[in-house]
């Protein structure tokens, strides 16, 4: 029989045939699963990982890694960007907003229309209304930007979707193109109805003023947003903040009271202000001599010599103004990053 069965290609072993025998490798991968595998997985979970240190560390490697996190950034800050420039696209140009940002220029045109040069007092109250206007317009919009999203911020953080630099600079670079559209519609309107300085050159300057103004404010909304996420309290002491900075703006009140007289050297409307006064009028002098508040001739106004005197002549330079809202421009949104920093789920 055994003859036969070997002659049959069957191998017999031990008194049992290579067919009666059970699966060898099928008893060998259970026993390590049961047995050997949980003591290699905790083996390795207790090892040291292996650091790659800046002497093993080749030129080659650093450049790699360097490269992959960058173009990883990149692809995450640019469908980051797509998504946010879709989304705000709905929200800044909604009919409600556009017809309030052409009603604001109209009305401004129509109640300063074509306003002589020398009515001081009438032409800076159209420029501190515009600092009025894209002062708290931008920043009582852009308050609720991340509390609105926080949920959704939170979430896809955590699942590890893109970095918070990739997050903020979407989102920050997302409002530039949007948000400057309807402050120049405004201007182009208001600008040349009411008879402002009429020089192109002037009017760009005028325009890169409000311009930036207007991005100032957008990051002071961003920066107490993010600290406060919450949309109403935010909403709050946003209006209380850019209130404090409109009447210390030097308008409506040039003799403050010492001890809230500081609000103005941190106020955004402040510098703005006297920026716009400075394209229009310079350091006051040719206004002055035209008015006869120089000379203290017998025709001369009072009253409007007194404007000329507290809002155009002697203010501060007009490079220390661009100097401080280039400041704010960057230090609001670094509060803002700040903020979202200590955001966890």
């Amino acid at each position: 029989m055994q003859d036969n069965d070997h002659d049959a290609g069957v191998c017999q072993l031990d008194g049992f045939s290579e067919r009666e025998r059970p699966n060898v490798r099928q008893a060998l991968v259970a026993s390590y699963n049961n047995v050997l595998a949980p003591k290699v997985k905790m083996a390795c979970m207790e090892a040291p990982i292996p650091v790659m240190t800046q002497r093993n560390r080749s030129p080659s490697t650093k450049q790699y890694s360097c490269t992959s996190h960058l173009a990883t950034w990149v692809n995450q800050f640019s469908i980051l960007l797509q998504r946010n420039l879709k989304e705000r696209r709905h929200e800044t140009f909604n009919s409600l907003r556009v017809f309030q940002v052409i009603a604001a220029s109209l009305l401004g045109g129509f109640m300063w229309w074509h306003s002589d040069y020398r009515d001081v007092q009438d032409r800076l109250g159209l420029l501190f209304f515009i600092c009025i206007f894209w002062g708290v317009f931008p920043s009582f919009n852009a308050v609720f930007a991340f509390p609105q999203e926080r949920a959704i911020f939170v979430k896809e953080k955590a699942s590890g979707m893109y970095t918070l630099s990739s997050y903020f600079m979407a989102r920050i670079t997302g409002d530039l193109p949007m948000e400057l559209i309807l402050p120049t519609l405004f201007l182009s309107i208001t600008y040349w109805m009411t008879g402002l300085k009429p020089d192109l050159s002037a009017f760009m300057l005028t325009l890169m003023v409000l311009l930036g103004y207007v991005l100032v404010s957008i990051g002071l909304g961003l920066a107490l947003g993010a600290f406060i996420m919450d949309a109403k309290q935010a909403s709050t002491v946003v209006t209380v903040t850019m209130l404090a900075f409109v009447l210390t703006g030097g308008y409506y009140v040039h003799k403050v009271p010492p001890f809230v007289s500081w609000i103005k050297y941190v106020s955004t409307t402040f510098y703005s202000y006297r920026l716009l006064v400075y394209v229009q009028y310079g350091d006051g002098e040719s206004v002055s001599s035209l008015l006869g508040c120089s000379t203290g001739g017998q025709g001369r106004d009072r009253a409007t010599c007194r404007f000329v005197d507290e809002d155009i002549c002697g203010q501060i330079h007009p490079a220390l103004s661009v100097g401080i809202l280039l400041i704010m421009f960057v230090g609001y949104r670094l509060l803002a990053y700040f903020a979202l920093s200590r955001i966890r789920a």
